[in-house]
């Protein structure tokens, strides 16, 4: 068996999860990189990376480079001494970083790969539908999210999943299979294969303003997994017509309707019965039940059109 000195490398909630659970099952943390505190906020106060408020409770030393090549960063590296490396939603790292320790450095992935490689897995895996997803271990390499595998496990994708749902279920299941690879590599059992070449790889891109907004020309079930697949966070996006106006409009909740009709797609109504706004597509009715006007809050559409009220002449561009 193979005494294992792990550092951990992570910045987000989702990394906060795992560290958590190799901390409660006892495995040998020398120290936790993450990212150097940003000014957030209306006063721009320093914020630190949620990965660092966990590891400063738990005792755990914390490395803030800005420059994983740095002399510093080095000389750390070499006083901590670590054998393996784990890393969760970071940063890519060079060459000299990940080939450092003695058994290697390896990721965990929210996705099934080689599919979704790229920062946004969770996302994209609901936006295009997906029945299954899961999380991968794999050893760094030169190249992102291809190295070889270590393993993997799967869950389904539920109807009334979203992105914060999936985090959810997924952080509870990489956590089990980041503590199941360590202890096959501590008992040097873990046997890594090369990705599968797939003739349609499923990319996971970094998302933008211009990938998050609603396209009303598709159909309404596609529409409806691309909310869901933005909700809560970063959000998808459209435009609303108000008499000319044109609004930014954030979309929270939707559910579809599959009907014929001759409305204009993007055109409105309010529908009484069920509280909610209707918008045409090709296939039928996307009814929107929350939804985020500039400066309101995140709100009900009923509680919207009780405020404001609602013309059939609105239209979503």
């Amino acid at each position: 068996m193979n005494k294992l000195r792990i550092l951990f490398m992570g910045t987000p909630d989702f990394a906060v999860g795992i560290l958590d659970h190799l901390v409660k099952s006892g495995a040998n943390i020398v120290g936790a990189v993450t990212a150097p505190d940003k000014p957030a906020g209306r006063g721009k106060r320093l914020h630190s990376s949620a990965v660092k408020q966990y590891a400063e409770k738990q005792g755990i030393e914390v490395l803030q480079p800005a420059n994983l090549k740095s002399d510093d960063f080095q000389a750390d590296l070499n006083r901590l001494n670590p054998n393996l490396m784990v890393v969760v939603a970071f940063r890519m790292l060079p060459k000299i970083v990940w080939s450092f320790p003695e058994f290697g450095t390896f990721n965990l992935h929210a996705s099934l790969l080689p599919q979704y490689r790229g920062a946004a897995p969770i996302n994209w895996a609901i936006i295009n539908g997906e029945k299954e997803t899961g999380v991968t271990t794999f050893f760094i390499d030169e190249e992102i999210d291809t190295g070889k595998i270590i393993d993997s496990r799967s869950i389904p994708i539920e109807a009334n999943d979203d992105v914060e749902s999936l985090h959810d279920k997924l952080m509870e299941l990489g956590a089990e299979l980041v503590l199941d690879t360590i202890k096959s590599i501590e008992n040097s059992e873990s046997k890594a294969i090369s990705q599968k070449h797939e003739e349609s790889l499923k990319p996971a891109p970094k998302l933008n303003k211009e990938n998050t907004k609603i396209n009303w020309n598709q159909s309404a079930k596609d529409i409806v997994n691309f909310v869901r697949g933005l909700t809560p966070f970063p959000t998808a996006w459209t435009e609303l017509d108000m008499d000319g106006e044109i609004l930014k409009i954030k979309i929270y909740k939707v559910v579809a309707k599959l009907e014929e009709h001759s409305m204009a797609i993007g055109s409105t109504h309010y529908n009484k019965e069920h509280k909610n706004i209707g918008v045409a597509v090709k296939d039928g009715f996307v009814y929107i039940k929350e939804l985020q006007f500039p400066g309101k809050k995140r709100m009900e559409a009923q509680a919207l059109v009780n405020g404001m009220g609602w013309k059939k002449e609105y239209r979503f561009v």
